[in-house]
């Protein structure tokens, strides 16, 4: 009696944990599956904006869905290739256009699979994994044993939507793009020049602000076509800051040259033009950059100085003014009239046409000197006309005091001897 009610209360019993245990697995809570894998030809449009408003966890479900399905194509592809190798004739071809067409299908997923790791890396996930699974099972496989299976599987994708005429398509896409932003850079360059022509600014100033707008569309240019070439830019920029700091260290001495070109582009001690006498070198300015300056010389060679040893230095402008003073210094002999070659110097400076006549010329006996009485002459001329000034007066001097008798004195030293007597 007693053992059958205990054997009564044991199925009982078992039954109630049975019962227990299956309502726990029915309540498990299920895992989620992806929203956006259901169609492996979701437009890319409609997936970016179904992504948008999905947490990092739903994204990392989603990237594992597009993954599982990337997985399943490969693993057709490789079933297909394996078929391959044992086909014959037109079975072979038709395996081959198969394949073909799988790799299509397989570009296409990895390119939905990029967008959501896109959507994912924004919201702060981890992508390295899938990014290194999508990059090991994309391309082609070319075998060695096969020449036909390796030129069909080129010539399909060469001609395929997802393969040769797509990139070929970006191709052309990247090279419009910089011929077109190099356009727009020339014609925005063109536009700030003709904008500073009438602006209060040195040529210099109004060069480099037109170079500077034309190179940041070009810049701009070549971040757009590299999208085209399906690179992601983001990376990139996020390097260029690590990149900055690395090169601005090891180029300390050419950061303090861009510095001295920003100071001199500021407070324009010279322009395009002017000759000067800058950083050791005197010329024509020729061309400025934020690091160099480079002055042509009289003899037509180019010299390149640092900015920084030009802004280090004394700047000498020698054409920044438009009128400059001529020195000479002419001596006559002891014997020599003083105020007729005063009167000769005098009517030389009046007939020559380029001596201004403001600011009036100066002539004043200097010094007397060893071997002459020396006279300081001083005319003014544009600065343009210096040296026709310089030439034509020296010429006439020494003509004119030759014909009136006013010697010219060259240093002597008389030697006098005396003899002893013994």
């Amino acid at each position: 009696m007693n053992q059958r009610i205990y054997g009564r209360y044991f199925i009982l019993l078992s039954l109630i944990v049975l019962f227990f245990a299956v309502s726990a697995v029915f309540c498990q809570e299920l895992p989620p599956s992806p929203v956006t894998a259901g169609d492996p030809n979701i437009p890319m449009e409609n997936l970016d904006l179904i992504l948008k408003p999905l947490t990092r966890e739903e994204l990392i479900v989603e990237a594992d869905g597009w993954r599982d399905l990337l997985k399943k194509k490969v693993s057709e592809i490789s079933m297909e290739q394996i078929r391959s190798k044992t086909a014959e004739d037109v079975e072979k071809e038709t395996i081959l256009k198969r394949i073909s067409q799988l790799r299509e299908e397989r570009t296409g997923l990895i390119d939905r699979l990029n967008t959501v790791l896109k959507a994912l890396l924004a919201k702060g996930g981890e992508i390295k994994v899938y990014e290194q699974y999508a990059n090991a099972v994309s391309g082609i496989d070319i075998g060695r044993e096969d020449a036909f299976s390796t030129w069909m599987a080129i010539q399909s994708w060469l001609f395929s939507k997802e393969g040769g005429i797509r990139w070929g398509t970006n191709i052309i896409k990247f090279i419009l793009i910089l011929v077109v932003f190099k356009i727009l850079g020339n014609i925005i360059a063109g536009v700030t020049r003709r904008t500073l022509k009438k602006a209060k600014l040195s040529e210099l100033l109004k060069d480099f602000v037109a170079n500077t707008a034309q190179k940041i569309m070009i810049i701009l240019g070549l971040m757009i076509a590299l999208s085209m070439l399906e690179v992601n830019i983001g990376p990139l920029l996020a390097g260029l800051g690590v990149i900055g700091f690395v090169v601005g260290f090891a180029l300390q001495n050419t950061l303090s040259n861009f510095a001295a070109g920003f100071m001199l582009l500021l407070y324009r001690p010279y322009d395009i033009g002017e000759v000067v006498n800058a950083g050791g070198a005197i010329g024509t300015v020729d061309s400025m950059n934020l690091v160099s300056t480079t002055i042509k010389t009289p003899d037509n060679q180019n010299v390149i100085v640092p900015n920084g040893k030009i802004w280090g230095d004394v700047i000498t402008n020698i054409t920044g003014n438009d009128i400059r003073r001529v020195d000479f210094v002419f001596g006559i002999g002891y014997d020599d009239d003083i105020a007729k070659a005063q009167s000769v110097l005098e009517q030389i400076l009046s007939e020559h046409q380029k001596v201004l006549k403001s600011p009036a010329p100066l002539i004043k006996v200097h010094e007397l000197a060893d071997s002459s009485v020396n006279f300081i002459c001083r005319p003014w001329a544009r600065t343009s006309d210096y040296w026709d000034v310089y030439w034509d007066i020296t010429r006439a001097v020494k003509e004119r005091f030759d014909a009136e008798g006013i010697s010219i004195p060259y240093p002597q030293q008389d030697v006098h001897i005396h003899q002893v007597t013994a």
